[in-house]
């Protein structure tokens, strides 16, 4: 079956506007090290394979219609967190995209990215190493002990599998760690360099 030629120039358009988001959104700023953009382009994909792991749960159908939309809700929702780790290094992390209504333009605060990237950072890292000494532990995080059925107590192939996608995510708070101090150390050179001018 032939395309018709509008449908071709929608999709290429299409394509066009895709890359130019993808491209606007990654283009790293000023002074951004490599090696920090790649930690950044990490931290996205280290909250990838838990989201792969609950995702299975949406289609049990022993899953209520709630848990299934919170199961998708909080796989949705923990990528897009992961992703403001880009903003650490992109150039929209230091100047508010031009869309914003009433931001777009202006330079985003320093603090006003530092301050919740290190509580992030702080949450993270607490929150996931406390999960991981209760589930080695045998408990959940209030003390109870874990059930029978918890992923990581039925052992074989289903305990490996939660093990191998959930411990990505214990590098998460730290790598946000490392990003935030590289954010404020080259924005605090930025502007000592536009002060001393």
């Amino acid at each position: 079956m032939e395309t018709l030629p509008h449908s071709r120039e929608t999709s290429t358009a299409d394509a066009g506007r895709l890359r130019t988001a993808w491209r606007a959104a990654h283009e790293p700023a000023a002074g951004v090290s490599r090696r920090m953009q790649l930690v950044a382009y990490a931290v996205p994909l280290m909250v990838l394979p838990s989201g792969v792991w609950r995702l299975p749960a949406v289609f049990d159908a022993g899953t209520g219609p709630g848990e299934k939309v919170y199961v998708v809700l909080l796989s949705v929702v923990s990528e897009m967190l992961a992703f403001t780790a880009v903003g650490l290094v992109a150039g929209w992390g230091e100047v508010f995209p031009r869309w914003m209504p009433f931001l777009g333009g202006r330079r985003v605060p320093t603090r006003a990215a530092v301050v919740p990237a290190a509580i992030g950072a702080t949450v993270l890292t607490l929150g996931t190493l406390l999960t991981l000494v209760t589930q080695v532990m045998g408990n959940t995080i209030r003390g109870d002990d874990l059930p029978a059925n918890s992923p990581s107590e039925v052992g074989g192939w289903e305990t490996v599998w939660f093990s191998v996608c959930y411990a990505p995510l214990l590098l998460w708070g730290p790598l946000l760690a490392v990003l935030t101090v590289a954010y404020w150390r080259r924005r605090r050179a930025s502007r000592n360099v536009l002060a001393a001018a």
